[in-house]
Parts: structure tokens; C-alpha cells; sequence
């Protein structure tokens, strides 16, 4: 195979991918189709050209043929663009345009009547001469499509025209050289191949960044980057390879060492290169600048600026600066949040840390950012600060050479703060699309800040509710002792001289110290979650009972089974026993009955505490019986016992349930899980146990 077959091979593979990627992202419009058509026009000329490159023919009808409408089918595409923009623009060039359209197709015309009726040994100058006028009229057409583009909408045209261009400048040689020798130079000829293949990934550029065109080609930024590096690095790795093959073949006996040196540090600075932050950075926005409708790959950008919002390990403020920071390929920065009536510094990233004095909340830096939401580039500032209206920064945000642009961070119609931001590593100024980005990436991280410090001041809130809630509780602790210690004072007068209540008293007495003590020792340490305890719920209840049977109705404790181990507060969860007892026994008439029933099913062990007094309406259950603060007692009671009750219950795991009817007394069902390994132990009959019971 000849060296002029290969090249219109590789134009043939080149045109072949350009359709695919075409044919994938075509949307419908007529620009769209003609382009994919002189794609695959083009595909098939390669082709066609390669078979007559091998088969060794210079004019064969097929040939030019094949060209004539590899032409026609780029003629056909550049005119419908120039068509359509002036069309809709209602230019006065439409009658021009129709008269290039006339003589193009004149062109077309009559080299294809000359191909198709006249030998092409007696034709072939005719042929050539109509063959370099129809090129000089698509470079016409070329530079008409150029020229009558705003300046604003040739970034997206520019490499079609010099795709387009270079093809037909290529052939007005080609053509030209031959018309003027009547042959064919093969050189040219064998060159033409390679030369098309060059200008495919132009003209798959341009159809990129052209939306009108309806080619919605997406080329992530990541593959175009890491492709491009994997590319330079190989062309680079080559070049290396051939000088070292050339010292190691003319450089002696140290030709070799020479090579392995010159490989080593080749590798070496290919992979510094390739981990440099800097290169990497302005190799991005050169990318992004020449090959991309936009700066910015939105959708990565954005999930980029999440992930790093959302990642645990830092604090929010080092995030934002980081996020923000990011977006622009800048190193790092310092965050300012408000605080006050003045905004302070914060965190800060990769910068140096000085005494600051505050910006006030109503200063003027504040205030623009307030009332303009916008993004401060010191640079332009410092050039020129009439840009920025009356607007006067302090001295020290004007020397501070570092710093770059001020970024503020919004939150509805409240600034919560601002971001400073060292120089970009890729050296590049900003625009409208870096300005916009960084305005929503700061309302973004502002509206993560504001939910920062909502949480900051619910936490503080709860630790004053905590506090409060414990007050409440030690209060209601301490009502209970002085309640039992004034039974106990009341009595004395008149039975101080009866030894058994001597005794009774000393043990009440002995008791209310012991809960005071560890009441005290939990306040001076803290411990107001102290550790949970292996304890017996029936061992609990009948030393509640125990206590209660010098009240009326004595109650009655029945106990299924001899073991009931359960993970609590020994003293708490007594309480709770003791409460219930105390309430069944104040709602209860002395004929009447209050009895305490301890069992176990499956894993859990319950408790009940059941009386016979005047019971609860289902409203007065529902709405008020576990509500804090609220009591029927008067000035009595705390209106706690109850809430204070459950919650206890339910921080173990278990619950409370209560049935009750006005008039037909009241149940207090209490469940609480079995300790973890606690053996099954087979329930025993029914009985009575405990001081007072039967």
C-alpha cells in the first residue's frame, strides 16, 4: 500500500468517527443534517480516493466525480449558514448571497456535464479550469462566512473557516499546479489524505460550540484534560526516546550512560510537570477558553462544590473557603462571618495569619457587598477604582498584594459574610461567567452557613433547656424530701417518745441524706446521665411499697416469678415505682385498694400499678396527664412527677401506658426490656410478698 493510501485511510477513519459523533447528537435542523451529510460525503471521497490512489489512476471519471460532489455537499453546508444568518438577521445581502448561490451551482453544473459527456483525456483542462474556479468560489464563500460574523460569534466559527479554508486553499495548490503542468504532482496527490485528516478535530470543534447547529456534542472536560495530558506526555516520551537513541548511537562509550541519564530525567520532569498544580490549572483554562462553549462544566463544577461542602473533617468555614476557592484554581483564601455588629476573620486556608481589625456592619465594604451582591476583583480595583463607583476599601484589604477577589456570601437579603481569595494559579483574569458562578457558589455555601449557625444556636438552646428541665427535676426532687422529712417533724410531737418511730425516723432521715448527697455529688461533677446498673424491678418495687404501707390504702405487691433484671438507675428508677404508688394511693379513697403487680413476657418485664380511686378522663390522659408544668395539685405540686416518669422510662428503652376511667380508678403500665443474657426463669404461682401485703 502506497503512502498516499494510507493518508486517505487515516482521512477515511477520521471523517468516519466525526459522522459517529454527529449522527449521536443531532437534533433535527437543517444546518445539523448538511454537516453530517458532508461528513459522510466526505468519509466516502476518502475512500473513493484511497482505492484510486492504490489502483494508480490519475483521472479516472469516478475520482472527480467523487470530489465534484464532496465539494457540492460543503458548498451546500457553508451557504445554508450564511443563509439562515442573514435571513433572520433581515440583511441586505440576501441578493448577493442569492447570486454566489447561482454561479456556485453554474460551477457544479457545468464541471458535471463536462465529466459526464466529454472524454476526460480531451476535457482535462476544461475539467481543471472549472474544477479551480468552483475552489475559488467555496473560498469565497469561506471568507464570506467569516467576514459577515459579529466579532462576538466568531469564537464559535473561527476553526470551521480555517478547517473549511485550509481544505480548499490545499486543493487551489493541488488543482492549480496541475492545470498549470497538466498533471497531477504526486507528491501533492499523495499529501491531500493527511491534510483533510488534519482538519477534522477543527471542524468537530466548531460544530461543538455552535448550539444553533443542534449538535449537542458533550465532551466531558476531565476526558479532554487528562486526554490532552496523556497526549503531550506520549509526543513528549517519543521525542525523548529518539534523542536518547540518538546519543546512545553517536555518542561513543558513554553514549549509553548518556541515554540512561537523559531517560531518567526525562521521566523525572515529565512526572513533575504532570503533578504540578499550576501547569495542571492553566492547561484547564486553556482548554476550557479554545475548545468549550463555556468556561465552566456546570454540572461538574456544581457536584464538585457539594461534595466539598458536605465532606466531615474540617470545619464549615474552611469548606466554603475551599469550595469557592476551587472554582477559580485559586490556592486558598480567609473567610470573615458576622459576629455582632462587625464582621471577624474566621478560618482561613493557605494564608497568613494577621491581626485584623474588624469590618463594621454598616462600613462601606459591607454595605456594597449588601446592596450589589457583587465580586470585588482587587486587581481591577487597584487599576482602576472608579469602576467600582465611590467605593473606599481600607488600607489594609488595598496593600494586602495577595489578595485577589472578595466574594460575598448571601444569604436571602442578609450578608453573612465575605471571602478573600489569593491569586489564581492559572493566572487568568475573570469574566461575566467567572463572576456569575462565584455569586451562586456564594449564596450556596452562604444558605450552608446560616444552617450552621441555626444548628449552633439550637444546640445552645438545648443546653439551656437541659438545664432548665434539671432545675426542674432537683426541685422536684428536693419538694419530695422536704415532704417526707416534714411527715417526719409532724409525727415527732407525737410519737418522738415510741422507739419503733424513733427508728422509722432515723432510717427516713438516713435516706433523704443519701439521696441529697448523690444529689449533690451529680451537680458538682456534671453527671446528669449517670451510668446505667444491673437492678431487680421486683426488688425496686417492694422497697416501694415498703415505703408507702404507713399510707392508706396500703398496697398491695403481687410478684410472678424471681428474677426481673432490667439496665437502670437504681434511685431513679425507684422514684418513678414510688410516684406511681403515691399517686394511686392520694386518688384513692382508705376503702379502697391500690396493688403493685410484677411479671415477665418473653423480653421484657412489666409493672403495673392499678387503684381503685377516681380516675382520669381520656382527654385529661391525652392532653394534660404528661404535659410538664401542668398539675391539678395547686401550689403543691410541680406538675412533673408524670412527665418526668416517662421520659425516664423511655431513655431506657421501655414505655408507660395508662388506662383510666372517672370514678372506676386508673392502671399505670410500666415495660422495660430484659438485660441483655438474662436467663428465663419459669413463672412461679401468684403471691404476696413484702411488708403489708399478705
Amino acid at each position: 500500500m502506497t503512502i498516499g493510501a494510507v493518508g486517505y485511510g487515516i482521512a477515511l477513519a477520521a471523517f468516519l468517527a466525526l459522522t459517529f459523533v454527529l449522527a449521536i447528537g443531532w437534533q433535527g435542523r437543517v444546518q445539523g443534517a448538511l454537516l453530517v451529510v458532508a461528513a459522510v460525503v466526505s468519509m466516502l471521497w476518502a475512500g473513493v480516493m484511497a482505492w484510486g490512489t492504490v489502483a494508480g489512476a490519475q483521472w479516472p471519471r469516478t475520482l472527480l466525480f467523487t470530489d465534484l460532489v464532496r465539494d457540492a455537499a460543503w458548498i451546500a453546508f457553508l451557504w445554508t449558514i450564511l443563509w439562515l444568518g442573514h435571513a433572520r438577521a433581515g440583511s441586505v445581502r440576501l441578493g448577493v448571497l442569492r447570486i454566489l448561490a447561482v454561479l456556485l451551482v453554474l460551477g457544479v453544473l457545468a464541471q458535471g456535464l463536462l465529466l459526464a459527456g466529454l472524454p476526460i483525456e480531451a476535457s482535462v483542462q476544461w475539467v481543471l479550469a472549472t474544477k479551480v474556479l468552483l475552489i475559488i468560489g467555496a473560498l469565497v464563500l469561506v471568507e464570506h462566512v467569516y467576514r459577515t460574523t459579529t466579532p462576538d460569534q466568531r469564537w464559535a466559527i473561527k476553526y470551521l473557516c480555517l478547517g473549511v479554508g485550509a481544505l480548499y486553499l490545499y486543493d487551489f495548490l493541488l488543482f492549480s499546479d496541475a492545470l498549470l503542468f497538466l498533471g497531477v504532482s504526486p507528491t501533492l496527490w499523495d499529501a491531500r489524505g493527511y491534510i483533510n485528516a488534519l482538519v477534522v478535530p477543527l471542524i468537530a470543534v466548531s460544530a461543538a460550540r455552535n448550539p444553533q447547529w443542534s449538535l449537542d456534542v458533550y465532551v466531558s472536560r476531565g476526558v479532554v484534560l487528562h486526554g490532552t495530558t496523556f497526549l503531550v506526555a506520549g509526543v513528549y516520551l517519543l521525542v525523548m526516546a529518539a534523542a536518547g537513541f540518538y546519543v546512545r548511537r553517536f555518542g561513543g562509550e558513554w553514549g549509553a550512560v548518556l541515554q540512561t541519564v537523559l531517560l531518567f530525567g526525562a521521566a523525572l520532569l515529565l512526572v513533575a510537570l504532570l503533578v504540578s498544580g499550576q501547569l495542571r490549572a492553566r492547561l484547564k483554562v486553556f482548554l476550557s477558553k479554545h475548545f468549550f462553549n463555556y468556561r465552566y462544566d456546570y454540572r461538574e463544577e456544581w457536584l464538585r462544590f457539594i461534595h466539598t461542602l458536605a465532606r466531615s473533617g474540617e470545619p464549615l468555614p474552611e469548606r466554603v473557603i475551599r469550595a469557592i476557592a476551587a472554582i477559580v484554581e485559586s490556592p486558598g483564601g480567609q473567610i470573615w462571618l458576622r459576629e455582632g455588629r462587625q464582621f471577624t476573620a474566621r478560618d482561613r486556608l493557605n494564608w497568613p495569619e494577621h491581626e485584623r481589625p474588624g469590618e463594621p456592619r454598616d462600613g462601606e465594604l459591607a454595605s456594597y457587598l449588601h446592596r450589589t451582591g457583587w465580586v470585588i476583583d482587587m486587581d481591577e480595583y487597584r487599576g482602576d477604582a472608579d469602576h467600582y463607583g465611590a467605593l473606599s476599601l481600607p488600607a489594609w484589604i488595598v496593600e494586602e498584594t495577595r489578595l485577589w477577589l472578595i466574594v460575598p456570601l448571601l444569604h436571602e437579603d442578609d450578608l453573612l459574610g465575605f471571602v478573600l481569595l489569593d491569586h489564581s494559579r492559572a493566572g487568568h483574569s475573570i469574566n461575566w461567567e467567572d463572576r456569575d458562578l462565584l455569586k451562586t457558589a456564594g449564596r450556596q455555601a452562604a444558605s450552608h452557613l446560616a444552617q450552621m449557625q441555626a444548628l449552633e444556636a439550637l444546640a445552645e438552646a438545648r443546653q439551656f433547656e437541659a438545664f432548665n428541665r434539671l432545675s426542674a427535676y432537683v426541685i422536684h426532687d428536693l419538694k419530695n424530701l422536704i415532704a417526707q422529712l416534714s411527715l417526719v417533724v409532724s409525727n415527732a410531737r407525737r410519737h418522738g417518745d415510741k422507739p419503733e418511730f424513733l427508728r422509722d425516723a432515723i432510717a427516713t432521715v438516713e435516706n433523704a441524706v443519701e439521696r441529697m448527697n448523690r444529689l449533690m455529688q451529680q451537680l458538682r461533677a456534671g453527671e446528669f446521665t449517670p451510668k446505667l446498673e444491673d437492678v431487680d424491678l421486683a426488688d425496686l418495687a417492694r422497697r416501694a411499697v415498703s415505703e408507702r404501707e404507713g399510707n392508706r390504702p396500703v398496697p398491695v405487691l403481687e410478684v410472678e416469678g424471681n428474677a426481673f433484671p432490667v439496665r437502670a438507675v437504681s434511685d431513679r428508677l425507684l422514684a418513678v415505682i414510688r410516684h406511681l404508688v403515691q399517686n394511686a394511693q392520694e386518688a384513692t379513697p382508705p376503702e379502697g385498694h391500690v396493688a403493685v403487680r410484677v411479671w415477665r413476657k418473653d423480653d421484657e418485664v412489666h409493672l403495673t400499678v392499678a387503684d381503685t380511686g377516681s380516675g382520669m378522663d381520656r382527654d385529661f390522659v391525652r392532653h394534660r396527664l404528661f404535659r410538664p408544668f401542668d398539675t391539678t395539685k395547686g401550689l403543691t405540686g410541680m406538675g412533673i412527677g408524670a412527665y418526668e416518669s416517662r421520659e425516664l422510662v423511655r431513655s431506657l428503652g421501655g414505655d408507660v401506658e395508662v388506662t383510666s376511667s372517672p370514678g372506676r380508678g386508673t392502671t399505670f403500665h410500666v415495660y422495660l426490656p430484659l438485660r441483655n443474657g438474662a436467663a428465663a426463669v419459669a413463672p412461679q404461682r401468684p403471691g404476696s410478698v413484702g411488708g403489708g401485703v399478705a
